[in-house]
């Protein structure tokens, strides 16, 4: 779909979000769909997110799917899951399920728009302004995080730390956690319990 590929290209989503804990920025769901609400227009396309709970193995999980439906009614939609914590302090259970949803639906519009954590090339561009500034700089090559360092990330755990403290040793390892988001959330929450000591 023609027009997807153009916003795809066109679409800049600026982390807007600060992890006051971690100390790092983030982009929410709303940071997404906001930044990709003029873009939508321009190309005379529509966006629909949806929630559905399915059941994979014995575990629920929060299915959003992002579609994008163009002026020709060609449509194209990506799937995002997240799993519910079973308890998460300070919140009911509508909360969690409505933070789960936005976990979801973030992942599938960051796969439906291609949204990855490349620094944005606008943001370092000066437009020729600094014509005196020294060009000798040191470029390091962008190393894309795995999902669980993103969440790991996103709750200011050390990704070593927290792999010696699971004792995850592989890959596999890494994603058959991430299909249980109940048991990587309580790893991380004893985890934290077991650092506050």
């Amino acid at each position: 779909m023609k027009e997807l590929i153009e916003i795809q290209n066109e679409l800049k989503a600026p982390k807007g979000q600060t992890n006051a804990f971690g100390k790092y920025k983030y982009r929410s769901c709303e940071d997404i769909t906001e930044a990709v609400k003029p873009l939508l227009h321009k190309h005379k396309c529509s966006l629909t997110i949806s929630d559905t709970i399915v059941l994979i193995g014995d575990r629920y999980y929060i299915k959003a799917t992002a579609t994008i439906t163009s002026k020709k009614e060609k449509s194209i939609s990506v799937d995002g899951f997240a799993r519910e914590a079973a308890e998460k302090k300070g919140m009911d259970s509508s909360q969690i399920t409505g933070a789960t949803s936005s976990y979801a639906r973030k992942y599938a519009l960051s796969g439906l728009f291609a949204i990855d954590d490349t620094k944005d090339a606008d943001a370092t561009n000066t437009h020729g302004k600094d014509s005196n500034v020294n060009r000798n700089i040191d470029v390091k090559p962008v190393i894309k995080k795995s999902p669980l360092e993103e969440i790991l990330s996103e709750n200011g755990i050390d990704k070593g730390e927290f792999a010696k403290f699971a004792n995850i040793k592989t890959k596999k390892q890494a994603d058959d956690l991430l299909l249980d988001r109940g048991a990587l959330d309580a790893l991380m929450t004893d985890f934290n319990n077991r650092n506050k000591q």
